[in-house]
């Protein structure tokens, strides 16, 4: 089990968005997708969180990300940020 992985994600306010992005993410670029529809300041990396260990992230999002392979992009994750679309790139 990874103690420290590497993921990117789209965040966004409502649920109807993550869904709509979601529906993209195997047509577009995920980073270009981040830069021009994520809320994030990371979104300038195109969503690029870099490394990070367990208990760093809240709950919902750690759970999904850990739980996810190496490529793989989560339908939207609810926490209290928002929606996020996660895909794990490490």
């Amino acid at each position: 089990m990874a103690n420290k992985i590497k993921a990117s994600h789209i965040l966004v306010e409502k649920h109807s968005e993550a869904e709509k992005i979601y529906d993209q993410v195997t047509k577009h670029n995920f980073a270009n997708l981040a830069k021009n529809f994520s809320t994030c300041p990371s979104r300038k990396k195109g969503g690029n969180l870099g490394e990070f260990g367990r208990g760093q992230m809240v709950k919902e999002f750690e759970k999904v990300a850990f739980d996810m392979k190496v490529g793989d992009i989560s339908k939207p994750v609810k926490t209290k940020f928002g929606y996020h679309i996660i895909m794990r790139t490490k």
